[in-house]
């Protein structure tokens, strides 16, 4: 991915070139967040081996939210705190989607509409169980606004415990969703969004597509809530792995020739795998519209999952369950983020070790960024201090070379 926005053709410069009046403040901090992903200039960690005293550098990572580097791993450990942590019990993976003709309409009033776009639909499943079964469900909703081509289409996604709890506390357990009786509800919830959030004059514009999507939706816009199977531990993994997912993984990208980049897709429509070929330009603009706003949150907890009330009603469920006698949910404590030594040693059995030797790599220290500069941040010792010291004036040494080439390149294409 970084080849092909940043590699000696210049994409992404060429790109905000052209368009850069109309990118957003937020793309292009988090593109540059990306180009500087593991870069030791902006901050490292100093390792050494114990047994050959191997010298491993790990460059600070930028946790952007484009980066394919970052969102893998986050993801990853994302749905291994989310699977612990939630009740265990059976969830079901609702989908709320809408009309393809309001889909540009989303994208021109993103601001305006895709945060109250997640909490209406988490009202309707709310609403359901509160009415129906005088409870309260947990539900975690996550965003996604891009389709298998890389098109921008808004669609919900929710993870929905199958029963909620009482007042008391009392934990009910149910098994069903009328998800075609929300299809209407919800293509009517939308609808009314559309024209409240908008102006009059936007309203103007967009009226005849708002008549058009409710006339050729008779039974509402799709809405799916599969059943689960299997392993709850199992189903809660999988199913955030697949909300927190980014954009376009980089195994889909089959091909890329310094113009045109080939990714696959599996297509909605008759279940199978295509490819298609699009301009780098094209690529980089489908992209990067997907790139949430400045602290807009993606990922929102509601119900008994309410960072707010979560810890409480934890603790009424827990408490119930013990006068009642009756284990239904197991309500787990919430665990820490795993660091990236643990998760090494989760996935090989042991701590990071040295490739030459197989001795265990001790931290020694680190240096960031200050005033745009690196400075030794810690030491464990004079020795240690000393030798990020030195690695800092070589990777100074390596950024004067680095800027001296970017300037040559440059110089190039201008001419």
């Amino acid at each position: 991915m970084k080849r092909i926005f940043f590699d000696e053709r210049g994409h992404w410069d060429r790109f905000v070139a052209k368009h850069g009046g109309k990118l957003r403040a937020n793309v292009r901090k988090e593109v540059e967040k990306f180009r500087r992903c593991g870069d030791p200039r902006n901050g490292f960690k100093l390792l050494v081996c114990e047994g050959c005293h191997d010298l491993r550098l790990v460059p600070y990572r930028c946790k952007g939210r484009f980066c394919t580097t970052c969102s893998c791993g986050e993801t990853e450990e994302w749905a291994r705190l989310l699977e612990q942590d939630v009740f265990q019990v059976n969830h079901r993976h609702v989908v709320f989607t809408i009309d393809e003709g309001l889909r540009e309409i989303f994208l021109l009033h993103r601001a305006k509409l895709l945060k109250e776009f997640m909490d209406e639909a988490v009202r309707l499943v709310k609403e359901h169980f509160e009415k129906k079964h005088k409870v309260t469900p947990g539900i975690i909703a996550g965003l996604h606004t891009f389709g298998a081509r890389l098109n921008f289409n808004p669609h919900v996604h929710m993870l929905v415990t199958m029963g909620g709890m009482k007042k008391n506390g009392e934990w009910k357990t149910y098994d069903f969703i009328p998800f075609e009786m929300l299809r209407k509800q919800w293509q009517t919830v939308v609808l009314k969004l559309i024209r409240r959030k908008l102006s009059e004059q936007e309203k103007r514009q967009v009226q005849s597509r708002l008549q058009k999507a409710y006339s050729e939706n008779g039974e509402g816009f799709y809405v799916h809530a599969p059943k689960q199977k299997g392993n709850v531990k199992r189903q809660l993994g999988y199913i955030g792995r697949y909300m927190r997912r980014p954009a376009v993984a980089v195994s889909r990208i089959e091909a890329y020739d310094g113009e045109r980049v080939t990714f696959r897709y599996r297509d909605k429509n008759d279940g199978e795998e295509k490819t298609e070929t699009i301009s780098v330009e094209e690529f980089i603009g489908r992209l990067i519209r997907h790139i949430p706003d400045e602290n807009f949150k993606t990922i929102r907890y509601y119900g008994v999952y309410s960072r707010r009330i979560k810890s409480l009603c934890k603790k009424l469920v827990s408490e119930w369950q013990k006068a009642a006698r009756r284990w239904i949910v197991k309500a787990k404590r919430i665990l820490k983020r795993r660091t990236w030594s643990e998760r090494v040693k989760e996935q090989t059995g042991k701590p990071p070790c040295c490739p030459k030797c197989e001795s265990y790599y001790e931290y020694k220290g680190e240096a960031c960024l200050e005033e745009g500069k690196l400075k030794v941040k810690y030491a464990v010792c004079s020795t240690s201090k000393a030798c990020l010291e030195r690695m800092i004036r070589d990777v100074a040494g390596v950024e004067e070379t680095k800027g001296s080439e970017e300037k040559e390149k440059a110089a190039k294409r201008a001419a």
